[in-house]
């Protein structure tokens, strides 16, 4: 081959590699880590950092199973079928786990709503002209929430707080995201406690009211977390340098969705039931990433927590300090 040739055919070749990216370019190969994940809005920052090649540009072959309910994503995790649930996977379940299986996943992001942040995680919803104003006017009347032991237990949490006794004076109905709004125009049931963007949607159509926003903050803690990021102890010890680079991903992709959600939020159709037209509906979730978690994240997780063992639902107390992804854990 002339040298001209193949100067020219080096020159082409550096230039398909430069153009690749420099993280790709120095992947020797790529990890493969499996995510479970729940097609809801508050893992928003896993949906932009698949769609921003995120994990790819970190050398990290995704591989991405959808599931349809919190318990299903915490017993892959406990299961060891996954390595990690981005954003969106339940936080108190997660403890709940961990009061069974000791040492199994830790906490990596929390994710919700508050008054203070003005971020919407939650509504009790009724009818346009329902006179229930609060949980204290569910006496006699039925209330739907989220199936699973995390709603119940909150559900039956916030009834206490209002002076009812959440066996005789409400009753408690699980019903699917979807039938949440159908159940309560329809009298199905009196209310619901209902996750965004549920809400949002409902007030948007004219179908239904919320009688209270963010009733959850206002009684356990300010901001309040439902959802979480978790790992599995296994993928943290085995392979801490891409354990490390899943965090600094969820990280790096949170932090973009915090600064222009009206932007990032386009990607949510694409993983989630919420159609494009609705886009406009949807409230911002309040989104913690890993390197952002402070004390006041620290009390609203652990005031969550306490909930489920004054409810009798965990056998004894557990600190969630201890459940924490750690820099050390990292090894930074």
């Amino acid at each position: 081959m002339r040298p001209t040739v193949r100067n020219a055919l080096l020159a082409a070749c550096t230039t398909a590699l430069l153009s690749a990216g420099p993280a790709q370019a120095a992947c020797d190969k790529m990890e493969k880590v499996t995510a479970v994940w729940l097609p809801i809005m508050q893992t928003t920052a896993y949906y932009v950092a698949l769609e921003e090649k995120l994990f790819e540009k970190a050398c990290i072959q995704i591989e991405s199973v959808k599931l349809e309910s919190p318990n299903q994503i915490i017993d892959a995790l406990v299961g060891e079928r996954a390595d990690f649930g981005p954003p969106g996977a339940a936080a108190g379940i997660t403890m709940l786990a961990e009061s069974k299986f000791p040492g199994k996943l830790k906490v990596f992001g929390l994710q919700g709503g508050g008054i203070k942040v003005d971020r919407i995680n939650d509504g009790l919803i009724v009818k346009p002209e329902s006179t229930i104003k609060s949980f204290a006017d569910l006496k006699g009347k039925s209330l739907g929430h989220v199936p699973g032991i995390q709603w119940r237990t909150i559900s039956r949490h916030m009834i206490r707080s209002a002076g009812l006794d959440p066996d005789k004076d409400v009753r408690l109905q699980e019903l699917a995201v979807a039938m949440q709004v159908p159940a309560v125009v329809g009298g199905t049931v009196d209310a619901t406690l209902s996750l965004e963007p549920v809400g949002s949607v409902a007030v948007a159509s004219g179908k239904a009211k919320r009688a209270m926003t963010n009733p959850v903050a206002s009684v356990i803690a300010d901001p309040f977390y439902s959802g979480a990021s978790v790992m599995t102890t296994k993928f943290l010890k085995e392979r801490p340098a891409v354990a490390r680079k899943v965090v600094e991903a969820i990280d790096a992709a949170t932090d973009l969705v915090n600064a222009d959600f009206a932007k990032y939020k386009a990607a949510i159709p694409k993983y989630t039931p919420i159609k494009a037209d609705q886009l406009a509906l949807l409230a911002q979730p309040y989104l913690r990433g890993f390197k952002d978690l402070d004390e006041t994240d620290l009390k609203s997780y652990q005031a969550l927590v306490d909930i489920f063992h004054a409810e009798g639902v965990l056998p004894a107390r557990i600190d969630v300090r201890e459940k924490l992804l750690t820099k050390a854990d990292l090894g930074s």
